[in-house]
């Protein structure tokens, strides 16, 4: 009896190993991608804006796996302090301090199960703010929390 209940307890555990090796998940070690390289990205490097416009957001969101989700930030760059991850600079304003600057922090979700996403938002640029120089942050995570961030000179006047 003890033959048998060890030959079925190694055949089980010998199973299980055999059925768990076969089925190991690859491991996602990319961050995701934003693209914003086709005519209508938006917005790009150096635009202008005006107050009580519109500001159209459009970016192409990639994955190895699957996405999670994204955020926008737009906040002062009345200091010139820098998060520009594009290669042109833009010519700035004199610094000069905040009375009532712009301030957005959006978090969105994207559908479950997909790597590749189009992400549009339409938002509204209030009109008794201060213009002046903006920062527009990206900021895409994929499901397993690897994150890319964008960072684009923005001015509105």
């Amino acid at each position: 009896m003890k033959i048998t209940s060890l030959t079925i307890g190694a055949a089980l555990l010998s199973l299980m190993f055999i059925s768990c090796s076969g089925n190991e998940d690859e491991i996602d070690t990319q961050p995701p991608s934003i693209s914003m390289d086709f005519a209508e990205a938006s917005p790009a490097q150096c635009a202008v804006f005006q107050r009580g416009e519109t500001l159209p957001f459009e970016a192409q969101f990639t994955d190895n796996f699957e996405l999670g989700s994204y955020s926008l930030d737009i906040h002062h760059n009345f200091d010139h302090h820098t998060h520009s991850t594009e290669v042109n600079d833009c010519q700035m304003d004199d610094k000069k301090a905040p009375i009532n600057p712009w301030l957005v922090i959006e978090g969105y979700s994207i559908p479950s199960g997909q790597n590749s996403f189009r992400a549009s938002e339409e938002l509204e640029i209030p009109e008794d703010i201060d213009p002046g120089d903006y920062h527009f942050m990206i900021k895409l995570t994929d499901k397993e929390g690897w994150q890319t961030i964008r960072g684009i000179s923005i001015q509105i006047n």
